[in-house]
């Protein structure tokens, strides 16, 4: 038999785990190299050891270790996981399999899904939504607001999902250019996409109340964008969380990183952490990709061969420092710094003092929703400046699963959009106060107290998000998802520039969010399989989680 091809793999976030996890089952050769000690990217996890002080360093009940305190690094919301579970199901795994000798991962839905306080003119929480995906729950909710809107709800739902239905078909399948557009699917698909207008305004299609269409608007956030700006396709965000549930993995979305790890490694893939990739290797004279060139956790440099090469790492950051601008040509420096980005998080991770039981009044997930937002938005988007009223977002895993915090203490997870890396942000100097701010913001939610009880405190800016995570201006939604930079328009699975180059991750077809991502890992993680002539013997796939069915209007 002769020796499979080889892969290797830039990154292990969630798209370069899918990709491994695909291609080590289709019986390539696959090695994934990551910079840093532990696998996830943006999906990974922070822990931290309860402080001696504070009682740390003792043991656990019987002979385990106590606890630490574990934030997820970025995403928290794990949404419709069919996709995921397609992913296992094709390499002959079960996604909800988490035993010791399985690499699944526990999945609680949530309800209610978030709970969204809206600020009034007294600058206090003037209304409170607890959005559950039960329609006739949901409509009583909606009727606090609007009672005309909660009778629209249904249409907004049966819409929404013959779009979802249409588009689905799109996000499936890679874009390379101009001809794509004459695909029928495409043709039937424009009517439902009304690609000229914007989130908010097709939600004013069916809420009149501008707090209830903020309550299906609000997750063009999850896209790093203002629904104001936003395509009105992603509409189709929030009708997904109803229709397929707000879920938790047990121990954080960072588990599911793990559990990909473990699954690829099982599969036959090599992991290598602490593995820096400083140069994209080609033949001389050409843009074939021959391998890669990294530097170990000793700091020794090895050549890695490849037959193709998965860039999984942010793709701006990885083109201007791993790809020389000269074999460029779409994507030169120049260009990259002409594209428009997502926005950016301040980020607060505490350790605090207090269990669940000392915070009943919060839900598992809890966005604080500032009285002027379209203003709050525009600071971000527009003036690239710090808001002094900013929305915030608590995220309180403790709610729901104890075991991200030690014993008596609780794991809360704080983030602020903010505009990303910008001459009118120097956040050395601004950064103390903006901490200041989002704490004010904290204690309009009931948190008042917030800041004594702290024990535990690492914070993150754009810098930060920039330097230590290598994302281009510390965007963290990657290349925003405008009409222009969308479909063939973004950076191409088979990327364009390169031969024998792929790209997993935001910043290329379909976009960010973990859902669509492990989608466009499976796109690409085809593209090599073809390229490099292996038919892979992928399971067929049968999904668990269930096909909603419509809504009565």
């Amino acid at each position: 038999m002769p020796a499979p091809k080889k892969v290797v793999i830039v990154g292990a976030g969630p798209g370069g785990l899918a990709s491994a996890m695909l291609l080590a089952r289709a019986g390539l050769g696959v090695t994934v190299l990551e910079k840093r000690d532990r696998v996830g990217g943006r999906t990974s996890a922070i822990h931290a050891p309860l402080p001696p002080e504070h009682g740390g360093g003792r043991r656990g009940r019987g002979s385990r270790p106590e606890r630490p305190f574990t934030f997820d690094l970025g995403p928290t919301f794990f949404l419709y996981p069919r996709i995921l579970e397609e992913v296992y199901a094709m390499c002959g795994l079960d996604l909800h399999a988490h035993g010791d000798a399985d690499h699944g991962v526990e999945l609680t839905r949530l309800d209610p899904q978030y709970r969204l306080l809206f600020e009034g003119e007294d600058r206090g929480v003037e209304t409170v939504l607890d959005c559950t995906a039960d329609p006739e729950r949901m409509a009583e909710q909606i009727a606090k607001l609007c009672p005309d809107d909660a009778k629209r709800f249904p249409r907004f739902l049966n819409e929404n999902r013959a779009k979802f239905s249409a588009f689905t078909k799109v996000l499936q399948r890679p874009w390379r250019g101009l001809t794509d557009y004459l695909d029928p699917q495409l043709a039937a698909m424009l009517p439902l996409v009304r690609p000229h207008s914007t989130v908010d305004r097709d939600l004013g299609r069916y809420f009149h109340d501008p707090r209830v269409r903020l309550a299906f608007s609000f997750q063009a956030k999850y896209l790093g964008m203002s629904p104001f700006n936003c395509p009105s396709l992603f509409t189709i965000l929030s009708y997904l969380e109803y229709d397929f549930g707000v879920f938790h993995p047990t121990g954080g979305c960072n588990a599911v990183s793990t559990a990909m790890a473990g699954a690829a490694e099982a599969l036959g893939a090599r992991v290598e952490l602490e593995a820096a990739v400083t140069g994209v290797d080609f033949e001389p004279g050409t843009r074939r990709a021959t391998g890669v060139t990294y530097t170990d956790a000793a700091g020794e440099a090895h050549h890695a061969d490849a037959d193709a090469v998965v860039i999984g790492a942010d793709f701006a950051h990885a083109m201007a420092n791993l790809v020389p601008d000269r074999l460029r040509r779409r994507w030169t420096d120049r260009k990259l710094e002409k594209k428009k980005y997502s926005c950016s998080t301040y980020m607060l991770y505490l350790g605090v003092e207090g269990g669940p039981e000392d915070f009943e009044h919060l839900e598992h997930h809890n966005i604080f929703l500032t009285r002027d937002y379209p203003r709050n938005l525009d600071e971000i988007e527009n003036g690239h400046r710090l808001s002094d009223e900013p929305s915030v977002y608590l995220h309180h895993p403790g709610h729901t699963d104890a075991t991200m915090a030690p014993e008596g203490f609780s794991s809360l997870y704080v983030l602020a959009p903010t505009t990303h890396q910008h001459a009118n942000v120097d956040w050395e100097a601004q950064g103390p106060g903006f901490r200041d701010t989002v704490f004010a913001q904290l204690g309009k939610m009931g948190l008042e107290d917030l800041r004594s009880r702290v024990v535990y405190e690492k914070a993150l800016t754009p810098d930060g998000w920039a330097q230590d995570l290598s994302i281009f201006k510390g965007a963290t939604f990657n290349l925003a998802h405008n009409l222009g930079q969308m479909l063939h328009l973004r950076p191409n699975n088979r990327f364009e520039d390169l031969d024998g180059v792929y790209l997993v991750g935001g910043g290329t077809h379909p976009g960010s969010g973990l859902p669509v991502i492990y989608e466009g890992a499976r796109i690409s993680a085809q593209l090599v399989c073809d390229d490099l002539g292996v038919e892979p013997d992928w399971e067929p796939v049968r999904p668990k989680t269930p096909t909603p069915e419509r809504v009565g209007t």
